[in-house]
């Protein structure tokens, strides 16, 4: 059986007029879309072991030089 949960996102994301990044878990992949499309966006879809590594390297500061 293949679970699909809601779409969640950063609590952070408040701040910034509601529109971010959400996420949510679709049977064995990791969905992301932009939440100001409101569904009509397009939805990225990666391997939880993808969406790691991109995560790991946002942690360490791999992508810092791309915010400046």
């Amino acid at each position: 059986m293949s679970t699909t949960t809601p779409w969640v996102k950063a609590r952070k994301s408040a701040g910034n007029g509601g529109d971010c990044v959400e996420l949510r878990r679709n049977g064995e992949l990791i969905e992301l879309r932009d939440s100001k499309d409101a569904g009509r966006g397009p939805i990225l879809r990666f391997r939880p072991e993808e969406l790691d590594a991109f995560l790991d390297g946002a942690r360490n500061g791999e992508f810092d030089h791309l915010l400046t």
